[in-house]
């Protein structure tokens, strides 16, 4: 069989980061840039360059182009790069031009979002990169994302090759420890929480449940659940769970996702024990912002 190529992945949604940068700029008042106002005649050409300090993932140049486009529709940037090259230190990735007081009161917004989305990208593509020496699994992203943020964080996710789990609380029916704790407090046992939740939900959702031993995972497919979340278990652990269920052909239909404590130093280990999904929050709440520079030409 031929594996198809993957498209690229899908763009934010245009309504979602236009607001974004709106209010970026509104919060560090671009159009109030006291020092460039004094300083900069409005009509005094300019020309910028965008420089990598560090290597890793570029990710967000539509997104800076967005911000200077808001600041001033004069403001042209041009790349020859896309979205999920990789790049080493050094590089010029964009050239920007146009009033240069504009440029330098968009500067600040636009690094910041640049350097924070081409961080996770550039840490995405290292935890792949790691699974990949285990096994097969999909690593996935969580909501742990900054508060505003999320459509962008998630689209650097998917720039560095990993996937996305759930959006929002919307999109999927996860049961977790204190959802079953809140049941217990009513009686409920397990099987309970997952049935209510079969009612709640529509036929096309999947109910995945988190559990933490493999007599909990018994206990969850056995009621139905679709994904198994197992949280914080060992490698050891995990391995002996998802080896009994695939050897039943009953069970076999159901995925496995490994979550707690994953790092770039154990995710392989981790990916090897058969798992469908690694699941890591640490892609985007401990992403370092890459070292990115707007430097103005000379001239």
């Amino acid at each position: 069989m031929t594996v198809p190529t993957p498209p690229p992945p899908p763009p934010p949604p245009a309504d979602a980061v236009a607001m974004i940068v709106a209010n970026a700029l509104d919060e560090d008042r671009a159009a109030y840039d006291v020092t460039t106002r004094a300083t900069v005649p409005p009509d005094q050409p300019g020309e910028a360059t965008v420089v990598y300090k560090q290597a890793g993932v570029v990710c967000g140049l539509d997104v800076i182009a967005l911000v200077f486009a808001q600041v001033s529709d004069e403001v042209e940037v041009t790349s020859p790069f896309q979205d999920g090259d990789e790049v080493e230190a050094g590089t010029e990735v964009a050239e920007i031009t146009g009033p240069l007081a504009a440029i330098l009161s968009g500067e600040r917004v636009a690094l910041n979002l640049i350097q924070r989305m081409s961080g996770i990208a550039t840490l995405s593509r290292d935890y792949v990169a790691a699974a990949a020496g285990g096994g097969e699994a999909r690593v996935v992203d969580t909501r742990k994302t900054t508060p505003g943020l999320r459509a962008l964080e998630r689209y650097a996710v998917r720039v560095g090759g990993a996937s996305n789990h759930r959006n929002t609380l919307e999109d999927g029916v996860l049961i977790k420890d204190n959802h079953i704790e809140a049941a217990a407090q009513r009686e409920v046992d397990l099987a309970g929480v997952i049935a209510l939740a079969r009612m709640g939900a529509a036929h096309t959702v999947r109910i995945e449940v988190e559990v933490t031993d493999a007599e909990m995972a018994r206990e969850a497919i056995a009621a139905g659940a679709d994904v198994i979340l197992l949280d914080n278990m060992t490698p050891q652990e995990m391995r002996a769970v998802v080896a009994e269920h695939r050897a039943d052909p009953a069970t076999a239909r159901v995925l496995f996702e490994a979550s707690g404590g994953i790092t770039l130093e154990t995710i392989a280990q981790v990916a090897a024990t058969g798992v469908d999904l690694i699941s890591s929050g640490a892609l985007t709440h401990s992403a370092p912002a890459l070292d990115i520079s707007l430097d103005v030409r000379p001239g």
